[in-house]
């Protein structure tokens, strides 16, 4: 078996083994968090060059941990030369936040031969993400969207509408009420409008449906979503 206490070495003069383990283990540690964050996130569009950058920064961190070793002066060194680039790139999903901090700790956990720390912690982290994948808190449960009634201002459907949204969403609030006038059929007209979060997207038609058989008189006109709209079904 490796014995990794083989690879201490001097920060003054580190071996070309110790070099080459710490940035091949870097690079299959990026390559393990690339493939988590490939595999658990919903986005269709997934950034290519975001999943690129968590396998590299961690060679580059890796690298300038290796190339400061225990000089104080390079330290400084370093950090004065990096502050003079600007990154300006936002990272506006907190998920990636945590993805791209994650691949700069196993790099600077490779730096400082810390393998044994990179090694469980990349690991864990990686089984944690997928079992977010499966749960409660991942981002299929997190489906809002927006619900307008309307009916006939004689009709009192509320409550019947009410138990159908209850039926196929986990949580709804009422939001608004409007009153006006239908010029076209000459009656007086009354919209409920909702916030709601559907428990399956795949309902939202069979909800749709159910409330438009209560009765002549009432009609959603709109169920919207910030992926999918239902208005014209």
């Amino acid at each position: 078996m490796f014995d990794l206490s083989s690879l201490q070495y001097n920060s003054e003069n580190p071996t070309l083994l110790a070099i080459l383990f710490t940035v091949v283990l870097s690079f299959i540690l990026g390559g393990m968090l690339a493939f988590t964050y490939d595999k658990t996130c919903r986005d269709i569009t997934k950034p290519i060059y975001f999943i690129q950058t968590l396998i590299l920064i961690g060679i580059v961190a890796a690298t300038i941990m290796q190339a400061i070793g225990d000089s104080v002066a390079r330290g400084l060194g370093m950090l004065g030369a990096l502050s003079i680039i600007r990154f300006r790139t936002t990272l506006r999903d907190p998920r990636n936040i945590a993805f791209m901090f994650a691949s700069l700790a196993a790099g600077i956990a490779c730096g400082v031969l810390g393998f044994t720390i990179a090694i469980v912690g990349t690991t864990t982290f990686c089984v944690i993400a997928f079992i977010l994948r499966f749960t409660p808190f991942s981002q299929d449960s997190n489906i809002v969207g927006s619900l307008k009634v309307d009916s006939a201002v004689r009709s009192d459907y509320q409550k019947q509408v009410v138990k159908i949204v209850n039926k196929y969403c986990s949580q709804n609030i009422f939001t608004n009420y409007k009153l006006y006038n239908n010029n076209l059929e000459k009656v007086n007209m009354q919209e409920h409008s909702y916030k709601i979060r559907m428990k399956r997207l795949e309902d939202a038609v069979e909800m749709k449906e159910e409330i438009n058989l209560l009765g002549e008189d009432i009609n959603v006109s709109s169920l919207s979503f910030s992926n999918a709209t239902f208005d014209n079904i």
